[in-house]
C-alpha cells in the first residue's frame, strides 16, 4: 500500500468514526430532550374531514412537501451524476477512466469489453455517472425522506433518528465496500471463468459488464443499510427481538426472493452471494435489538399516571 493509499485509508476511517459524533453533538444540542406536550394532560385530535374536498385541502400540504423533497433528492442525484461523468470520463482520481478501473480491479486477469451496440459504451458511462451520483447523494436522500416524517415524531423519537443516520450512510458506503472487495468479483470470476474452453471463450459485452456491476453495487449498499433499520425500529417500539426472532423462517424466504429478484444475472450462485449476506445482516440486526433498553419506550406518556 503506497503513501497516497494509506493516506486516504486513515482520512476515510477518520471520517467515519468522527462523523457520527458530530452528528450526535449536534442533536443533543438541537433538539431538546423533553416534548413540550409532555407536560400538558390535554390531548388534541384533529377532526375528521366532513368531506372529499376537506380531505384534499388537508392532504395538498403533505403533498407539495413531499414533492419538494423529492426534488431536492433528485437536485442532489444530479449533482452526484455530474461528478460521477467527470471521474468516468477524466483518469484524475484513478490514473485510469473510472470504467477500465472497474475492469481492471474487477474482472479477471485479460477480461476485454466489447460494444456491439451503437451508442453501448456512452450509455453505459451514462448508467455508471448515475450509480456514483446516487452513491454521492445517498445522505441527502435519507436525510429528506427522515426530515418528511420528521414532524409527525416527538423530540425523543427525532433524537433516535437523527442520531441513527450517519449509520446508516456509513452502513451503506460498508456495503459498497464490501461488494467491490467481495462480492462482484466472487461473480464475475464464476461467470466470465465457467466452461471457458479453446474453442469457447467468455467475452462480455460492456452493457452486460457494468449493468451487472452497477446493480451489485447498489444494492449491496442498500441491503447493509438492513441492520441500522433494525435497530431503529427497535426503538421507536416498532418491532421486538421477540418478534423478528420468531419470523426468522418467513424472513429467510422473503430474503431468498429478493436476492432472486435483484440479482442480474438470475443463477444460483450469485443468489447466494446476496443472500447469505442479507441473513446474516438480518442476524446481525437481531442481535443490535437486543441492546435497546428494555425500560425504553419513546411512545410512553409520562402525563398519565402509573398504575
Amino acid at each position: 500500500m503506497n503513501d497516497t493509499n494509506l493516506v486516504f485509508l486513515a482520512s476515510l476511517l477518520a471520517g467515519m468514526i468522527l462523523f457520527p459524533l458530530v452528528v450526535l453533538v449536534l442533536v443533543r444540542w438541537l433538539i431538546p430532550a423533553e416534548d413540550p406536550i409532555e407536560n400538558s394532560t390535554e390531548v388534541s385530535t384533529d377532526p375528521a374531514p366532513a368531506s372529499l374536498g376537506d380531505f384534499w385541502d388537508g392532504l395538498k400540504p403533505h403533498l407539495v412537501e413531499l414533492r419538494d423533497r423529492l426534488v431536492k433528492a433528485c437536485v442532489a442525484i444530479g449533482i452526484g451524476a455530474s461528478i460521477g461523468f467527470y471521474v468516468v470520463n477524466n483518469p484524475v482520481f484513478f490514473g485510469v477512466p473510472l470504467p477500465d478501473f472497474m475492469v481492471q480491479q474487477l474482472a479477471p486477469k485479460g477480461t476485454v469489453l466489447k460494444a456491439v451496440q451503437v451508442g453501448e459504451i456512452f450509455l453505459r458511462y451514462m448508467n455508471i455517472a448515475l450509480v456514483v451520483g446516487i452513491i454521492v447523494a445517498m445522505p441527502v436522500i435519507i436525510y429528506q425522506l427522515v426530515a418528511f416524517f420528521s414532524p409527525g415524531l416527538l423530540n425523543k423519537e427525532k433524537r433516535i433518528v437523527y442520531t441513527t443516520l450517519p449509520i446508516v450512510t456509513e452502513l451503506f458506503l460498508a456495503g459498497i465496500i464490501f461488494g467491490w472487495f467481495i462480492t462482484i468479483p466472487a461473480a464475475l470470476g464464476f461467470l466470465l471463468g465457467y466452461g471457458n474452453t479453446a474453442t469457447i471463450q467468455s467475452e462480455p459485452t460492456a452493457d452486460s459488464f457494468f449493468d451487472t456491476v452497477s446493480t451489485l453495487l447498489l444494492w449491496n449498499g442498500i441491503i447493509f443499510e438492513l441492520p441500522a433499520i433494525m435497530y431503529l425500529l427497535a426503538r421507536l417500539n416498532i418491532v421486538s427481538t421477540k418478534m423478528l426472532t420468531s419470523t426468522r423462517r418467513y424472513a429467510i424466504v422473503i430474503i431468498t426472493i429478493i436476492a432472486a429478484l435483484i440479482t442480474p444475472t438470475g443463477d444460483p450462485y450469485n443468489l447466494m452471494l446476496l443472500a447469505v449476506p442479507m441473513y446474516l445482516l438480518y442476524e446481525l440486526g437481531i442481535l443490535l435489538t437486543r441492546m435497546v433498553p428494555k425500560n425504553e419506550s419513546v411512545f410512553e406518556n409520562p402525563s398519565e399516571p402509573a398504575v
